[in-house]
């Protein structure tokens, strides 16, 4: 750790729905990400982070809030977080930090054309655009092409091939409009500590990257997704549905359908989108050198979850506990008070986000944070093989699968996803079976192993009760 006393800025980078798998420095052959790339050079790369939850709502208000998606009783999309809860941002914000967002929230419901509703935040800046589409006349991203004498409409009218379009001009591209709102907020506060969260929709679906990125990635260089002859004979009735029918509002997206070309299509689309977000990271962070900002500044990259891209037969997301899902990518990166160039293998949450911010700036962590603060492994002062025995992760109602209410506890070696009411589960050997091919569950010789881990997930669900309020006394 830097002696310097300055408080640190944070530039909390997080795009929507970026599986693990799509970083060059962290062993992807395919996808282009110099920039971030650099971040990892100069900075502690978390190679086994999981996200509390696989959909959007439940994972943000956990790593907002450093609290598990039960405790903070934000289970689902569609659901508003409870005013009660506490953001990382209004904690800087109470700490004397100027606050700003750009991109998506999405701690409330934005259906409908309702604009998604706020609790006090923290947030002084606030540029709301949940979604490129212009579907509320207070989207920021579009009041921004609007004033560059562009349509979204119109922009957003090339070639389609299959299950992947031609997107808007990178010019224009809400991931560029992030970006140059991340950069003003930048070259605006360089006198005062700040927290500025960008939150691009990019590479959520729908597949449409910018053309002149989707030209630069051929379909025929593509992996197929992985699957298995065979595999859905084992697996649950929720994976079933969906390697049938993948839900894509305002369609739906029928993967039951799909050739190998419309798959290696779809993956070619998906690794330009993280390119363009690459090429965007690499303008904030140049940026932060020409305002001399970068030494003093905790830079995070991540995603809110991931995204299936077909293995397993599965786009999207949903009630699936599959690595694809839950792990994402988690760069942490301030080379005057960090490790420079150092990977941890250990098993990571980003309810841990919250306290390592704290912990880093020097403000107090409160009771209510359930986290665990990740600054000795970026001083270097804790193992990089061992933070935590296990990660854990739920889905409660959160999506589509309105029956669906699973817990996933995962380890090094081994992983069970339990369906509450239901008798269905999943039980992977990780050691073996990486791929999470085969399901155990109903394995008569994995019935001791079954058992350890049902209880293990049973226990992690009960300590992740809220720690508030405090014990005060005995009686």
């Amino acid at each position: 750790m830097s002696s310097d006393n300055a408080s640190p800025n944070v530039l909390w980078l997080c795009t929507d729905q970026q599986r693990y798998d799509t970083i060059g420095a962290l062993g992807s052959t395919l996808v282009r990400t110099p920039n971030i790339d650099r971040l990892i050079d100069n900075g502690v790369a978390f190679t086994h982070a999981y996200c509390q939850s696989p959909v959007c709502t439940p994972s943000r208000a956990s790593f907002l809030t450093g609290r598990y998606p039960r405790t903070t009783r934000c289970r689902q999309n569609g659901q508003k977080i409870p005013s009660d809860e506490v953001l990382v941002s209004k904690m800087f914000a109470d700490a004397g930090y100027h606050c700003g967002l750009a991109g998506k929230l999405h701690l409330s419901s934005c259906s409908g054309g309702k604009v998604e509703s706020r609790i006090d935040d923290g947030y002084h800046d606030f540029r709301w655009s949940h979604h490129p589409q212009p579907d509320w006349p207070e989207n920021a991203y579009t009041q921004w092409l609007h004033a560059k004498g562009q349509r979204w409409e119109e922009l957003y009218s090339g070639h389609a091939t299959g299950y992947v379009k031609e997107g808007v001009p990178a010019e224009f591209h809400q991931t560029t409009w992030c970006a140059e709102m991340a950069m003003d907020f930048i070259r605006g506060n360089q006198s005062r500590p700040w927290l500025f969260s960008f939150n691009c929709f990019d590479p959520h679906h729908a597949f449409d990257p910018p053309a002149e990125y989707l030209s630069r990635y051929n379909p025929a260089d593509m992996p197929l997704p992985k699957r298995r002859d065979g595999e859905l004979a084992g697996k649950t009735s929720f994976q079933r549905l969906d390697a049938e029918w993948a839900h894509n509002s305002p369609g739906e997206f029928h993967t039951g359908a799909m050739t190998d070309n419309d798959r290696r299509q779809v993956t070619a689309a998906y690794y330009a989108m993280c390119e363009l977000i690459d090429d965007q990271v690499g303008r904030i962070l140049q940026t932060l050198d020409e305002t001399g900002q970068r030494e003093n500044t905790i830079v995070i990259f991540m995603s809110d979850h991931g995204e299936m891209l077909g293995d397993h037969g599965i786009y999207f997301k949903g009630p699936h506990f599959y690595d694809e899902a839950i792990r994402v990518p988690l760069v942490i990166s301030c080379p005057q008070r960090f490790q420079s160039g150092t990977q941890v293998n250990g098993l990571t949450e980003l309810v841990d986000l919250v306290p390592t911010l704290l912990d880093a700036c020097e403000l107090p962590i409160p009771n209510r944070v359930q986290g665990r603060s990740l600054v000795p492994h970026l001083s270097g002062r804790a193992s990089a093989n061992q933070h935590r025995d296990h990660v854990f992760c739920e889905y409660y109602n959160s999506w589509t699968h309105h029956d669906a209410y699973g817990t996933m506890l995962r380890t090094a070696t081994e992983k069970i996803v339990v369906y509450h009411g239901t008798d269905q589960g999943e039980l992977y050997d990780l050691a073996s079976d990486p791929d999470e091919f085969t399901n155990l569950w109903d394995s008569t010789n994995h019935q001791a192993m079954k058992l350890q881990l049902m209880q293990r997930c049973f226990d992690a669900s009960v300590f992740s009760m809220d720690p508030d309020p405090r014990r005060l006394g005995p009686f």
